[in-house]
């Protein structure tokens, strides 16, 4: 049925029901108000209808209007992340073509350019996945996601360069890998070491010859470390080996080996020279041919050692004869010191304590070299040291003067002495000058048999001047005895009792001070002078009877002077 029919039988429809409303209304007795009333509410009933239908298209034509804007949006989304114009243009014509068709057009455009777009999506993943691959194998990274706003032919090509860098690099990183390899495994059999055990430790990988191995920054690294380590083990082993080649020709040497033994170890000693890249035989290194080296050496050093003692002890005699010549005390430790106890014992080597004995004999005449002038003069400042100790005991002999067999020899001898004692102050001025230039140009203290020899010199002034003073206090002490005879004499008019001058004898040492305050008190003690005699006798007598009284007071001050002197330093009456 066509649309005009439809709506003009529902027109008579509403129409015929409408009459037939009428005929009831009459019927019932409604009024006209009633009737337009009830005919105005079915008018509006009507409406709302037609209204609530025109909203459901309306709302109907709005969602298609909305789907095919999603679809354009997601289509054109889709080519812009493929990198392509927009395949659909909306037409603008909408009365050609209806909303539905519309639809069905983008949509179908859209399921096009979205299986385009998952196949351009699983070329992504898979050179990807590849770079992935390659990635992980050289360096651990966070896997890489497909960015779906970019999925252009630009970015693809851009990825395939990736790839390919990421394959020369994986190339370049094996080669070094098989680089490495080649060279522990030299390194490995020159040292006598497991290939196969020393790369596995790198990474499981290595130790396989067949299948793929690591080619990452870690293994490189570790790879290069182990060659490294082992670079530093050959060198150190072949410095080693050379050490003791070097030792083994001069034991050879001095042993006079035969050459048949020689010739079991001349693999050793013709590699004595050569550097790190031309040793390469296999085990030419290894711990058990050093090891049997070692043996043979050791062997030698054994018939050597025996030798050597001999001629440490000559050089040790040497020594001590050089440096009691020089009056130096030999700086030497206990294996110098006692050098068979030590070589017996092991605790070190013979020819290291041959080599210091030579060496410090070597420096011993040297410094006596530099020391001989000095010690020239020491001698003979020593010499006249003893001709002074000589000299005192020659004048504290009594008998010295008396006539004998070999008198005038001694006579001789004394004023020799006296000469040579005379010039001992300049001799020990000269002597200290030069000691001390010399020790600040050698920035060291002279010593003489292990004794600073300015000590020396200034023990022995020291020791001088407190000579001089005992004996310039011993001349005034004499001096003194004699004032007291005279002064007794004067007022007695006789000698004094032989006790009083024995005991005035005996008054050998008085101090300076105790001298200087009795001539004071001599000086005060003095008589008067005749030219007061003609004073009262009373007065006179008083002044005599003072006088004894001051004379008898001094006797018993040098009596008790000389009891003083006479004591030992610990007696009580000794005093300082």
């Amino acid at each position: 049925m066509s649309k005009p029919n439809h709506l003009l039988q529902t027109k008579t429809t509403c129409g015929s029901l409408l009459d037939e409303l009428q005929i009831i209304w009459n019927e019932v007795g409604e009024s006209e108000t009633e009737k337009d009333r009830m005919v105005f509410e079915i008018e509006e009933e009507c409406l709302e209808v037609y209204r609530r239908k025109v909203d459901k298209a309306n709302r109907s034509r709005a969602q298609l209007r909305q789907e095919i804007a999603d679809s354009e949006a997601e289509l054109a989304s889709i080519c812009l992340a493929m990198g392509e114009r927009p395949v659909h243009v909306r037409q603008f014509d909408q009365k050609a073509v209806s909303l539905k068709q519309e639809l069905a057009r983008v949509r179908q455009e859209l399921e096009e350019m979205q299986k385009r777009k998952s196949g351009r999506r699983n070329q992504f993943i898979e050179v990807q996945e590849q770079i992935q691959s390659i990635s992980n194998e050289i360096s651990p990274s966070i896997t890489a996601i497909v960015d779906e706003t970019d999925l252009s032919l630009r970015k693809l090509e851009e990825l395939h360069r990736q790839l390919l860098a990421l394959q020369k690099e994986k190339s370049e990183r094996l080669k070094k890998v098989q680089d490495h390899l080649y060279t522990l495994n030299s390194l490995c059999s020159v040292l006598g070491l497991d290939f196969k055990q020393t790369v596995s430790g790198v990474h499981p990988s290595l130790g396989n010859s067949e299948g793929p191995k690591s080619v990452n920054n870690d293994t490189i690294n570790q790879l290069a470390i182990g060659i490294q380590g082992l670079r530093k083990v050959k060198l150190k082993r072949m410095q080693r080996l050379q050490d003791l080649a070097s030792t083994m020709l001069e034991l050879w040497n001095l042993m006079d080996t035969p050459i048949e033994e020689q010739q079991v170890f001349q693999n050793v000693t013709c590699n004595i020279a050569a550097s790190e890249h031309e040793v390469t035989e296999p085990n030419s290194l290894s711990e058990n041919f050093i090891y049997n080296v070692e043996a043979e050496v050791s062997r030698l050093e054994e018939l050597k050692s025996s030798k050597i003692k001999e001629l440490v002890l000559k050089k040790r005699v040497e020594l001590e004869e050089i440096c009691q010549k020089t009056h130096l005390i030999p700086e030497i430790g206990s294996a110098m010191k006692y050098p068979v106890e030590a070589i017996e014992s092991g605790s070190v080597d013979p020819a290291c304590v041959l080599e210091q004995i030579e060496l410090r004999i070597a420096r011993v005449k040297e410094e006596a070299f530099f020391r001989k002038e000095i010690l020239e003069k020491v001698e003979k400042w020593l010499s006249a040291c003893d001709e002074e100790s000589w000299l005192e005991e020659y004048n504290r002999d009594e008998n010295r003067y008396n006539a004998g067999r070999g008198s005038h020899i001694t006579l001789k001898r004394a004023e020799k002495a006296r000469a040579l004692v005379n010039k001992l102050p300049a001799m020990v001025d000269a002597l200290t000058s030069k000691t001390v230039a010399w020790e600040k140009d050698k920035g060291i203290e002279f010593t003489y048999d292990g004794t600073c020899l300015l000590s020396m010199l200034e023990n022995y002034s020291l020791s001088r001047q407190e000579k001089e003073q005992e004996r310039r206090r011993q001349r005034e002490l004499k001096k003194l005895q004699g004032q007291i005879i005279v002064e007794k004499e004067v007022l007695y008019g006789s000698k004094p009792s032989p006790s009083k001058a024995q005991s005035v004898k005996k008054a050998p040492r008085l101090s300076t001070r105790s001298t200087s305050s009795k001539r004071i008190s001599l000086g005060c003690q003095t008589p008067k002078s005749d030219s007061k005699a003609t004073q009262s006798f009373s007065t006179g007598k008083t002044d005599k009877v003072h006088q004894n009284e001051q004379l008898n007071n001094l006797d018993d001050d040098v009596s008790c002077l000389s009891s003083e002197e006479d004591s030992p330093p610990d007696s009580p009456n000794y005093s300082s």
